[in-house]
């Protein structure tokens, strides 16, 4: 166990720091520990599945599967680069982090949130396409079309958060170095430089309207117009048909963005760190396990998919 006391070096550059995680825990480490490793384990093969059968399935080929096999694996790495370094910190009470593993920790984390951001996006305007475009849906989400929002939302992603961490790499470290959080987040980073971060602090409030807001206002217009779409479908059996293509999507931006725009939006010392923990834990851990199942549970192509892949696999089994 490491010490959890403020260590100071007076002129010196701090090169590495210490994650306190969760030392309030005492007799529930252990628990926490299981149910966190049990739920990263679920999550793993939740979406590797989802890539799996997107990869492979006939009927799962159309571009909204397409998006959904990108968003499946944007959650692996999202919870990859947190939770194994996570389960080690709850363990040992605290871990030792090297400054140049904490910034890139902060990187892809930072990335993978901003790629995921434009992805849900991109599976929107695909949504709209699909239900308020139907007759122009196959020509205008065409291959061409598919992978250049793929790739753009990849790009941008950890193009726009290179620019934070160029930032941080401008930083200096010569107090503080215990970050009282679970993994290297950016604005705990921020709190222990020794530098004047005035800019870095604007540059975190404008760097939210590319990714979150800009996004998100979009998600909201595209939504506005399928909703107005719906109800102006005649027979209620079409209206919940049609409203059910989407119905998943729309559940996972609202969790995803309202964990987002709760953890990013309100000023980080607005609220206590352990609220600002647990909603990070929430937002980590139960969003990338949930979405899976928030597709699976109404889409009876995955469904379908899911029943071959077991048999297929239990015929296999059977043979040998």
């Amino acid at each position: 166990m490491y010490p959890t006391e403020v260590h100071k070096v007076n002129s010196t550059k701090v090169t590495e720091f210490l994650i306190l995680g969760f030392p309030a825990l005492n007799d529930y480490k252990l628990p926490f520990f299981s149910i966190i490793l049990l739920l990263y384990s679920i999550t793993i093969c939740e979406n590797l599945l989802i890539i799996l059968l997107v990869s492979t399935s006939q009927h799962l080929h159309s571009p909204m599967y397409f998006f959904l096999g990108h968003l499946a694996l944007s959650d692996i790495i999202l919870v990859t680069s947190v939770i194994p370094k996570m389960l080690d910190i709850i363990i040992r009470e605290g871990i030792m982090i090297s400054y140049v593993a904490c910034l890139t920790q902060s990187y892809v984390y930072g990335g993978t949130v901003s790629a995921e951001c434009f992805l849900l996006t991109a599976m929107s305007y695909d949504r709209y396409l699909a239900i308020c475009r139907p007759l122009h849906y196959i020509s205008v989400m065409n291959v061409k079309v598919r992978y250049s929002l793929i790739i753009s939302s990849w790009m941008l992603g950890f193009t726009l958060m290179l620019i934070s961490l160029l930032l941080l790499c401008g930083l200096d470290f010569c107090g503080p170095n215990v970050i009282d959080h679970f993994f290297c987040d950016y604005t705990p980073l921020l709190q222990l430089s020794c530098s004047d971060t005035s800019i870095l602090d604007i540059e975190l409030v404008v760097l939210c309207f590319p990714i979150i807001i800009l996004p998100f206002v979009f998600i909201i217009i595209t939504y506005v117009q399928i909703f107005i779409t719906i109800f102006s479908i005649s027979s209620t059996s079409g209206r919940q048909k049609t409203f059910s293509t989407c119905s998943s999507h729309l559940v996972v931006v609202s969790t995803y963005y309202g964990s987002m725009l709760i953890i990013y939006m309100v000023p980080y010392r607005g609220h206590s760190l352990t609220v600002n923990k647990f909603i990070s834990v929430v937002y980590i851990v139960l969003t990338p396990l949930l979405n899976p199942v928030i597709y699976s549970l109404r889409n009876k192509a995955i469904q379908s998919s899911v029943m071959k892949y077991l048999m297929v696999c239990g015929k296999k089994r059977n043979l040998y």
